[in-house]
């Protein structure tokens, strides 16, 4: 007879990120750096690296450790209604700033150093400067003025980075509505730029405007 052996629920990986990763976002990253005398403690995280059309949007936050708003979580895992009710909530609690990277600048280097880019500006704007920022993804922004630590996955790890990833999200959802009025027929409101049936047949009809990304498929002419 085979016996079937249980694998014990203690049992290590050496893929952490695959199975272990935590229910939400919480800020034990951030207390470790200040019982090293680190503090403050900035994240920062970036929206609309995909889409077809728009700005990258970069937030960074620094969180009061005092008041940090509840519910906090990836921007992602939150319906619209719930993001606008704690991008109110980090604006009235926390030092935030906020800084984009046009589609043109996209167009003239590329998505990863124009997120990059835009991260590096949104901490410098910051009005209390940061011993160390938390990264969302696998790189650390050239050019900080202070420590950086990349952190994969980390607006699900870190509630400043998912901080940073709600103000992010908002600031350019309400950008792209506002493009609407200004290059209408897109749908931009409705899809934010991203490659949808609806904004893919826009183009095909209309042509792209001014905040498409030309270097960007199907857009890019090879």
């Amino acid at each position: 007879m085979c016996e079937v052996r249980r694998m014990s629920r203690t049992a290590s990986s050496d893929s952490r990120l695959l199975f272990d990763l935590p229910e939400g976002p919480d800020f034990q990253m951030e207390i470790a750096a200040r019982k090293r005398g680190i503090w403050p403690v900035a994240g920062t995280d970036e929206a609309g690296r995909g889409p077809l059309a728009g700005p990258v949007v970069a937030a960074a936050v620094v969180l009061d450790p005092d008041n940090i708003p509840a519910g906090l979580n990836d921007s992602k895992q939150l319906n619209a209604a719930r993001r606008e009710a704690l991008f109110t909530l980090i604006l009235q609690s926390a030092f935030v700033s906020v800084a984009s990277s046009s589609s043109r600048h996209i167009d003239t280097s590329d998505i990863r150093k124009a997120s990059l880019d835009a991260m590096r500006r949104a901490v410098a704007g910051l009005e209390v400067v940061p011993k160390l920022v938390l990264a969302d993804g696998r790189d650390v922004p050239p050019g900080l003025a202070c420590e950086g630590r990349a952190v994969v996955k980390g607006d699900a790890r870190s509630l400043s980075i998912a901080a940073a990833s709600i103000i992010a999200k908002v600031m350019r959802d309400r950008m792209m509505a506002r493009a609407e009025d200004t290059y209408p027929g897109y749908g931009f409101a409705i899809h934010a730029g991203y490659a949808t049936e609806v904004h893919r047949k826009a183009i095909t009809a209309i042509g792209p405007c001014r905040l498409h990304r030309m270097s960007f498929r199907p857009l890019r002419q090879d």
